[in-house]
């Protein structure tokens, strides 16, 4: 890590403590299609999936596995909707501490199967991120579970793990390293809103040390079938809300408020709004992300372009404004949706030497 991602946690995790797998300063890359077509003409991603376990979780993960050791926890206990539990069990594992895991009920295989490649132990609760008391009955219990003096409750969350959140932060310091211009807008998907949250105070320090001038604009999308923050944002509300949650996007399904209160009130004050789209739009944009900029993530990690492609038929977003939206997962997290992206395609079928010959013929 440069200096830029320890500088939250150098006087907390002793040298010796840290644990790193080579997580971030991730790619950033403009759009060559996409933005163009949609009138942007300074569309970026930050390519936040090229990392150790294929997710801006890692962020998170580093930081907060390496105060676990620091404090001499041996136990991580910890919930996910899987890319938090890839890359918990992935530093764990680095570190050697034990990793137990509840799952979302609907949490892709991919992302099961890297967790128990990484040793996890893993329990998957019915009603579990769609069904808001049982999501909570399942933090009281990790919550109780964590207390023990070896153990910790790990939740990418500022409400629970704020340590961790701070690696999150590191973001912010990557594109200020990365940018050669003031950022207006950036884009961030939402569950319990950490994200976003993070995003919002990694610029505000950038701004008090002196190292930017001003924040971005912390926009927060999220699926309507989840729509615990992005609208009372935009509408002017003073807080976020529960929810039902029925979007099928998997790593958003958040029906409780988390760190949203938060994501209300520091994105707000960056000048930050809302955004809400459907789940069509999330699947349509990572196909476009695949195939008109050869970026392969899974549907969460498009939600961010899909509000920004929203706020722009909404004429929300000048036309010339330097927007940034972050691709949080890789497409390998979620097979099935991959599945679904390719299903009208040909796909690979067999065909012999002689067919394959005949091909330059038609």
């Amino acid at each position: 890590m440069s200096i830029w991602r320890w500088t939250d946690l150098i006087d907390f995790v002793p040298e010796q403590a840290r644990i790193t797998l080579g997580e971030g300063q991730t790619p950033l890359v403009r759009s060559r299609r996409i933005g163009p077509s949609a009138g942007l003409n300074n569309l970026w991603f930050k390519l936040d999936f090229v990392s150790p376990t294929a997710s801006y979780k890692d962020r998170f993960a580093a930081a907060t596995v390496s105060h676990m050791v620091a404090a001499g926890k041996t136990r991580c206990i910890a919930t996910s909707s899987g890319n938090t539990g890839a890359s918990l069990a992935a530093y764990c594992a680095a570190a050697g501490i034990q990793c137990l895991i509840a799952i979302v009920e609907g949490a892709p295989l991919g992302k099961l199967q890297q967790m128990l490649c990484y040793g996890a132990t893993l329990y998957r609760i019915s009603g579990f991120g769609a069904d808001a008391s049982t999501t909570s009955a399942v933090f009281d219990l990790i919550l109780k579970w964590g207390s023990e003096p070896d153990a910790a409750v790990q939740v990418s969350s500022y409400k629970y793990s704020a340590p961790g959140m701070t690696g999150v932060e590191t973001v912010c310091f990557d594109l200020a390293e990365q940018v050669s211009f003031s950022i207006d807008h950036l884009f961030c998907p939402a569950g319990g809103g950490g994200l976003a949250v993070a995003a919002a105070r990694g610029f505000r320090k950038l701004v008090e040390r002196g190292v930017i001038e001003k924040s971005p604009a912390i926009e927060v999308v999220q699926p309507e079938g989840n729509d615990t923050m992005a609208t009372p944002l935009r509408d002017g509300h003073a807080q976020a809300r529960e929810v039902t949650s029925t979007t099928r996007i998997s790593g958003l399904q958040v029906p409780t408020v988390n760190d949203g209160h938060w994501a209300v009130t520091e994105c707000r004050a960056t000048g930050g709004s809302g955004h809400v789209v459907t789940d069509a739009e999330v699947w349509e944009t990572q196909r476009r992300l695949a195939r008109d900029e050869g970026i392969f993530t899974e549907p969460a990690g498009a939600v961010a372009l899909a509000g920004a492609l929203r706020a722009a038929r909404e004429r929300r977003l000048a036309p010339d404004a330097h927007i940034i939206c972050m691709i949080t997962g890789s497409g390998f997290k979620d097979p099935h949706s991959v599945e679904e992206a390719v299903a009208a395609t040909a796909g690979a079928p067999l065909v012999s030497l002689e067919e394959f010959a005949r091909l330059s013929d038609s």
